[in-house]
């Protein structure tokens, strides 16, 4: 089983919105609500990929029971830390025709070192039964980066497979803490380092300094691209074939279920990386961050093309 955390939970709005045009009236063809932040898609995307999943982070308020009860609908389990306030709702608006998302991220309610100290006990409880736990996301406000690197290093001293999918202070949290995998894409990995990611090469390099500051591995994302994974066995370039994108919106999410799905059943990374890329693509072909199709990611995997770099 995959525990799937995310910190910063919410509902995903989703409105599908035929040539949207901002700052005037638009229509939207269709809506669809789902429990949503980027470690729920992970969760949902290992399901789609055969997996096993389970769903931890902070939920408040009724938007929180709404998220639980869209979950349950959906048959994802979780260990879910209760708080005070209301969990945040995002509001995705797509562009069909072009597959461009429009989204708009509440900020979420503020959360204590107490609230952490709750949802760590609920983590680590939840982990027991875990062969690969993910973090995914933003921070919700208040939250004490220290209490996030702790909760990572117990997890990582305790020799589950930890990947985190993050950005700003809490990924510079979590590059304090030795051996963690990093999933990051090349704009979040460019603002970083101060650098700009141009082709898998470029990629590779700015890999390479991430694991020089003492990450295990690191896996840079590229869009249409690809992406790279750089670790003590090797560095390989993975290229889907080109898809017309319906929206993007969660494919770096269901990129990473692909990778941990193929790992935890025994995978070699560059196989994995394979999955991943084939994953992230087959999202793009529908509407719903992890809500796509298994054909479709079956017929990608076979004209995905890795290399060894």
């Amino acid at each position: 089983m995959i525990l799937c955390v995310t910190p910063n939970s919410a509902i995903d709005r989703t409105l599908v919105v035929p040539g949207f045009q901002p700052f005037e009236v638009n229509r939207a063809a269709s809506s669809l609500d789902a429990a949503g932040g980027k470690g729920v898609n992970v969760a949902r995307a290992v399901r789609v990929l055969g997996g096993q999943s389970a769903c931890a982070g902070f939920l408040g308020g009724d938007s929180g029971r709404r998220v639980q009860e869209l979950a349950e609908r959906e048959g994802l389990a979780g260990a879910w830390t209760w708080i005070e306030g209301d969990t945040r709702i995002c509001t995705i608006i797509v562009e069909p025709a072009s597959g461009r998302a429009t989204v708009v991220n509440e900020r979420g309610p503020s959360v204590t070192g107490d609230d952490w100290a709750r949802l760590e006990a609920d983590v680590l409880v939840a982990a027991q039964m875990a062969s690969g736990v993910g973090f995914s996301g933003s921070l919700p406000p208040g939250s004490p980066v220290d209490a996030y690197a702790r909760l990572l290093t117990v997890l990582q001293q305790s020799n589950i497979p930890v990947w985190v999918d993050t950005s700003g202070a809490a990924l510079q949290a979590a590059l304090t803490v030795p051996n963690l995998a990093i999933k990051i894409n090349h704009e979040e990995i460019g603002a970083l380092l101060q650098t700009t990611i141009t082709d898998a090469a470029s990629a590779v390099r700015a890999a390479q300094q991430l694991r020089g500051r003492g990450a295990s591995t690191v896996v840079v994302t590229m869009g249409a691209s690809g992406a790279v994974v750089v670790h003590d066995h090797g560095r390989w370039w993975a290229q889907p074939p080109s898809v017309q994108s319906v929206s993007n919106v969660g494919s770096g999410d269901s990129f990473l279920a692909g990778l941990v799905v193929a790992l935890d059943q025994g995978a070699t990374m560059a196989d994995a990386l394979g999955w991943a890329v084939a994953a992230g693509t087959a999202n793009a072909l529908s509407v719903g961050g992890g809500q796509f199709d298994q054909a479709d990611f079956e017929r990608i995997l076979a004209a995905t093309r890795v290399v060894a770099l």
